[in-house]
């Protein structure tokens, strides 16, 4: 099976790769001393701080194994930041059909690795991220979900 494709930027790499290198070196070497000093207070199978350290270093090479796949499966992709049209990159303001304009809620169209904090994402191959893509601000767009076709109006876009 050939693996997941992710487009990013090259700003996401960068900031991936330092995270990658991070966490294989003072992150690695932390949690090995914290295992350690957690390992000198005895039993271990009462040991919280044991525990909650291995638990950690779990997380840790999860983490750690998602950033390789990304640093080994991705593709580049430039932002346009004069575009027009939902591309991707693009937060997206998006109003329900029957909403109040006090409703809308952004969209940022891309990895989760990239989204700016704050806002909630929409793969670019998911119902909704595929159909926004291309549209301008007043547009109306329809797309099937699983609960049936969902029309949106785009109130704004950066």
């Amino acid at each position: 099976m050939a693996a997941e494709i992710h487009r990013i930027t090259k700003e996401t790499l960068a900031k991936l790769q330092a995270e990658y290198l991070e966490l294989t070196t003072v992150g690695r070497t932390e949690i090995a001393r914290v295992i350690e000093a957690a390992r000198l207070l005895g039993d271990l199978s009462e040991n919280g701080d044991y525990h909650a350290a291995k638990d950690d270093q779990g997380k840790m090479e999860s983490r750690i194994r998602q950033i390789d796949q990304v640093i080994r499966n991705h593709e580049l992709v430039e932002r346009d930041e004069t575009a027009e049209q939902v591309q991707y990159a693009s937060v997206v303001k998006i109003l329900y059909e029957g909403d109040d304009v006090d409703d809308a809620l952004e969209y940022f169209i891309g990895s989760i690795e990239e989204k700016p904090e704050g806002v909630a994402v929409a793969s670019p191959t998911s119902p909704m991220g595929s159909a926004l893509l291309g549209h301008k601000v007043g547009d109306h767009v329809t797309y099937d979900a699983p609960s049936g076709a969902i029309t949106i109006t785009i109130v704004g876009l950066r």
